[in-house]
């Protein structure tokens, strides 16, 4: 049975206002700007047969699957695989501070080479990918689900849009907050349907 799913980052947090790292950190929220972009989204998403939400526990994402959710009036459920990069010690830290004390790691991370960056991470953090597998993994589960969802959303992060769409053949830069992401399976196979 075909699978939908519509994979969006998280409305702007106050992390992003700040230039933090956020990671898997619980203390970015959604800022006013943030919230009026998820339900935006939500408008965005409203008649495309979304049967559930499923979000990344994180409270940024929470908020955002809560907000877009006004719209769409369906179950809102949490799952690990869609966390955020664990970004290791340097969680929370400023980017300019990080661009100092760790600039090759930094560098290689935001390499458009993916050798240069697949296997990379800061120290006690997970690699890109750590992150693309575990992320898949969640979706294959997703696709199994004994609920037989069809169409599915994801509240997750960045993270989970730049990997998706690179394991499937298509780069994303510059993912913007509450960028969405249309991919769907059929039989093992996945395809990138559009970017809203």
């Amino acid at each position: 049975m075909p699978k939908d799913f519509y994979i969006f980052r998280h409305g702007q947090s106050t992390y992003n206002v700040d230039g933090r790292i956020q990671g898997q950190t619980n203390d970015s929220v959604l800022t006013d700007l943030g919230k009026s972009q998820a339900l935006k989204l939500g408008e965005k998403l409203k008649g495309r047969g979304i049967e559930v939400i499923i979000s990344s526990p994180l409270t940024r994402a929470m908020q955002t699957a809560e907000m877009v959710n006004k719209n769409l009036n369906v179950p809102v459920v949490t799952d690990e695989h869609f966390i955020e990069v664990d970004v290791g010690i340097v969680e929370g830290m400023a980017y300019k501070d990080v661009m100092k004390q760790y600039k090759d790691i930094f560098d290689k991370l935001h390499s458009t080479n993916l050798k240069d960056n697949f296997d990379v991470c800061y120290p006690q953090g997970e690699t890109k990918r750590q992150v693309r597998q575990r992320i898949l993994n969640g979706l294959n589960n997703w696709c199994r689900c004994v609920n037989n969802y069809k169409i599915m959303a994801v509240s997750s992060h960045g993270i989970a849009l730049s990997q998706i769409s690179s394991a499937l053949g298509q780069r994303l830069d510059n993912i913007e907050n509450c960028a969405v992401l249309h991919i769907a399976e059929d039989n093992g196979h996945w395809k990138i349907i559009e970017k809203l």
